[in-house]
């Protein structure tokens, strides 16, 4: 059960690998691992896509790919669940992050107007930048870590049940 609902949330592998983006990792990609999906591997991807999904940062994809290569993790994934952060859900994880940070830093929150400018940027770098990166690791961390869990639960869940339905007698 664990395993279809998850190959059906992954993109084709043939498109992943066909990437502009992801070929400029080239022969790191022929790790068997990166492709395989198992318990090990789906948690492991669901770690790695959650924290990169709160990275404040574009190009999210590449740091995900970047991070599940050397953990050997499920590439498609990882990748694919960095759109946890879309342009829908951007603004409030990051406004969330930010109150995080704030609320931890004991810092009252700064008044915010957008401005398309260069002085805009760096005043809010360093107004309401350090608060956004602390609640952005910590929310990060939190969600990679329950993602982690949560599919290994999943994942035996559906095992234990998988084996009740072939023995219903549990010898």
């Amino acid at each position: 059960m664990a395993r279809r609902f998850i190959k059906r949330l992954m993109p084709d592998h043939q498109k992943v690998r066909e990437s502009k983006a992801i070929r400029l990792f080239g022969s790191l990609l022929h790790d068997a691992n990166l492709w395989h999906l198992n318990r090990r591997s789906a948690s492991g991807a669901f770690a790695v896509g959650l924290f990169c999904a709160f990275i404040p940062v574009p190009f999210q994809m590449l740091l995900a790919a970047a991070s599940a290569i050397p953990f050997r993790v499920n590439l498609p994934l990882s990748v694919g669940l960095v759109w946890v952060s879309n342009p829908i859900t951007m603004p409030p994880m990051f406004y969330l992050c930010y109150l995080v940070g704030n609320a931890l830093l004991a810092e009252p929150p700064q008044p915010f107007a957008f401005e398309l400018s260069w002085e805009w940027l760096m005043h809010s770098i360093s107004t309401i930048g350090p608060a956004l990166l602390l609640g952005c690791l910590i929310l990060g961390t939190l969600s990679s870590f329950i993602g982690y869990i949560g599919i290994r639960l999943l994942w035996r869940q559906s095992v234990v049940k998988a084996w009740r339905r072939r023995n219903p007698e549990g010898n």
